[in-house]
């Protein structure tokens, strides 16, 4: 018997420390205004540095702290840390609430959200400046500020977040933040004017120090004012290696640098260390859309500016990187590969021509091209920076990578159009959807083995032009939705005068399908833990 009542008391034990939620309300909500003094509850809920500073003692492993509809005007720091392996923290938007943190204001601290957390789930929410603000290094009172900011604090987790429209950075994934996931996240129209013609502020910059993988994926990243991502350090005297163990999966990655000027690349991976001990390493880069504008002229596709570099230091080339099932549309240099000592670059649809560093020529024999298809104006499709050209046929013949790859003149290009379909791991209602159409025109997209339902509403949204509905409808018995890529999308100037909406033969979409009753999580109905652990017992 005292066995059973000392399973009781651990039981017990669990039960009163189970999970709990806290609620978080702007400290302007006229109703429920948010407040240092507050207990975290409905009736008396915290402002949101007040819910971001608690102690382990406070907000526990598995806690939810849940932020209210609002603007919440400020800059923040998140320091939560859960101590329990494996159970998360969740700061979230609670239900369908639209939660905004604004940055504009005036802050000693240069991002909106900085975090030095441990295994917290950051999602559902907006990081962005509002209101009137220069985005000019030149002018008097300019200030830069980054949208998120991880400066240390393994684990965490970026889910379905909204980064937009901040002077500087978007997303720093800094070096010692291991194990860090960002996923389904837009990241949009960040970044800063330092000189003409020259832009700063990525989308997203990445590193890490740790031996645990750092997942990028699903993300839509696109309009910065400088380069897509950066897998990349520019410090040049490192002495530990910080740029490895990264995977660049499923984004949809496009038109970084047009607010600023020049495009600029989607995707650098590279390091400038002098040393030779910060190279960049163990990298893959697998199902990413990388893509600047084309159009149609004279019955040609033609493409502007690169879209993927590959190294940049002669004394840090990268090694083991893996490249593959890529849609990558730049110009005449859509792939740079600057110094790269050992590659792996297969299944890759490419439009346009490739670059290769004259310092990385003795490292070819060792890399793995294969199984690659190259759309281009002419059949030079390889240039060495010192002169050399080949052809695939003198690419193969003369480095032996290659053979069972493919030239394709860029008038017959045939990539499908739908470049890429996924859902939201996070919202099973939630999909991500890039399209491609040489001419322009409408896009049927069969969404049958995505388990919707006929009948099922959805709603459609351009992610250059996100808070208008494009089309809605439900879902027709052959379970196809036909995207426009024309006429009746947002045509015109997005957030300057610079950065002009992606040419109608391209497309990113955003759909939400309503969840019905069988998709959606049920409230369960079976006995409680505690009822079965004492049915068990025998009582």
């Amino acid at each position: 018997m005292k066995y059973i009542f000392l399973f009781l008391t651990i039981f017990l034990s669990i039960s009163l420390n189970a999970q709990k939620e806290f609620h978080v309300f702007p400290k302007d909500d006229i109703n429920s205004p948010g407040s240092k003094t507050g207990d975290g509850s409905l009736e008396n809920p915290w402002d949101l540095q007040t819910a971001l500073s608690k102690k382990t003692d406070v907000v526990k492993s598995g806690d939810t702290i849940w932020i209210h509809q609002g603007i919440y005007n400020g800059r923040y720091r998140s320091t939560l840390q859960s101590e329990v392996a494996d159970h998360y923290i969740t700061v979230s938007a609670y239900r369908n609430d639209k939660v905004t943190l604004n940055g504009n204001v005036s802050h000693k601290q240069t991002s909106v959200l900085q975090v030095r957390s441990k295994q917290v789930v950051f999602k559902n929410f907006e990081v962005t400046w509002i209101g009137d603000f220069s985005r000019d290094k030149r002018d008097a009172g300019f200030e830069n500020c980054i949208g998120i900011e991880h400066l240390n604090g393994e684990n965490c987790r970026y889910y379905n977040l909204t980064i937009h429209d901040n002077p500087g950075l978007g997303f720093g994934s800094w070096k010692r933040t291991g194990g860090t996931i960002i996923e389904n996240c837009m990241i949009y129209n960040n970044g800063i004017q330092t000189k003409p013609g020259r832009g700063g502020g990525e989308g997203m910059y990445v590193q890490n120090e740790s031996e645990d993988l750092r997942l990028i994926k699903n993300n839509i990243i696109f309009n910065n004012y400088y380069k897509g991502i950066e897998v990349w350090s520019a410090g040049k005297r490192s002495d530990f290696e910080f740029v490895k163990n990264i995977t660049l999966e499923g984004n949809i990655v496009f038109n970084n640098g047009f607010p600023s000027g020049p495009a600029r690349d989607n995707i650098i991976v590279a390091s400038n260390d002098q040393n030779g001990i910060n190279y960049a390493h163990d990298i893959t880069l697998k199902n990413n859309v990388l893509y600047h504008n084309t159009y149609k002229a004279n019955g040609e596709l033609r493409g502007e500016a690169p879209s993927l570099t590959l190294g940049y230091s002669v004394k840090a080339p990268i090694k083991d990187v893996v490249v593959s099932d890529n849609v990558i549309f730049g110009g005449n240099d859509a792939v740079r590969l600057s110094i790269a000592q050992s590659l792996d670059f297969m299944n890759n649809k490419v439009y346009g021509a490739m670059i290769v560093g004259p310092n990385t020529t003795d490292f070819i024999k060792d890399w793995n091209f294969s199984g690659n298809r190259f759309y281009a104006k002419d059949e030079t499709l390889f240039r060495i920076s010192r002169g050399e050209k080949h052809t695939l046929a003198s690419w193969q013949d003369t480095y032996g990578q290659d053979l069972d790859s493919e030239f394709i003149d860029r008038s017959k290009l045939d990539i499908p159009h739908v470049l890429h379909l996924s859902q939201h791991s996070q919202d099973i209602g939630k999909f991500h959807l890039a399209l491609f159409d040489a001419e322009g025109k409408d896009v049927s997209v069969d969404f049958s083995a995505e388990g919707v339902a006929i009948g099922q509403p959805y709603k459609v949204y351009d992610v250059e032009n996100p808070s208008v509905i494009l089309i809605s409808g439900i879902v027709p018995e052959d379970y196809k939705i036909t995207i426009p890529m024309g006429s009746t999308a947002f045509e015109g100037p997005l957030h300057n005068e610079k950065a002009v909406k992606t040419s109608s033969n391209f497309g990113v979409f955003k759909i939400e399908f309503e969840i019905t009753a069988t998709q959606d999580v049920q409230i369960e109905t079976q006995e409680s833990a505690l009822e079965r652990f004492l049915k068990w017992l025998g009582f």
